[in-house]
């Protein structure tokens, strides 16, 4: 019975490692399709989808110029609504930053040639 319950874990662990690759690989082709480059992540790739659309929503949107202020307010504003307050947005073409974020609240990535820097904090109630 050994033998079997061995076997059935190596399968497993098998099935399991094509399953990643082929949500690692899903995951470079949409990042592809919106040229986009994840620099450095501490955040769900459900989150960091929602990100990279949302910034390629309102790139596209602008006409011209590079608005970086507008960019960074709507990334958010939309994460402030969506996943509760204190996140915070950096937005540039070059920028150096050094923060401390919630754990799994931390995303840098690059699309186009605007980098974004998108962390969350933790918010302490203030005492009366």
């Amino acid at each position: 019975m050994e033998g079997a319950e061995k076997e059935l874990e190596r399968r497993s662990k098998f099935l399991s490692g094509l399953i990643q690759k082929k949500k690692a690989l899903e995951q470079k082709e949409q990042n592809d399709k919106l040229n986009v480059r994840v620099r450095a992540s501490d955040m769900p790739l459900a989150l960091q989808n929602r990100a990279f659309k949302c910034a390629r929503e309102q790139l596209d949107s602008m006409t011209g110029k590079l608005d970086s202020k507008r960019l960074a307010l709507a990334l958010k504003k939309e994460f402030d609504s969506s996943c509760g307050p204190a996140w915070h947005c950096i937005v540039g073409t070059s920028f150096g930053s050094y923060v401390t974020h919630s754990l799994g609240g931390f995303l840098y990535f690059s699309i186009d040639k605007v980098y974004i820097l998108l962390f969350k904090t933790a918010v302490e109630p203030m005492e009366h």
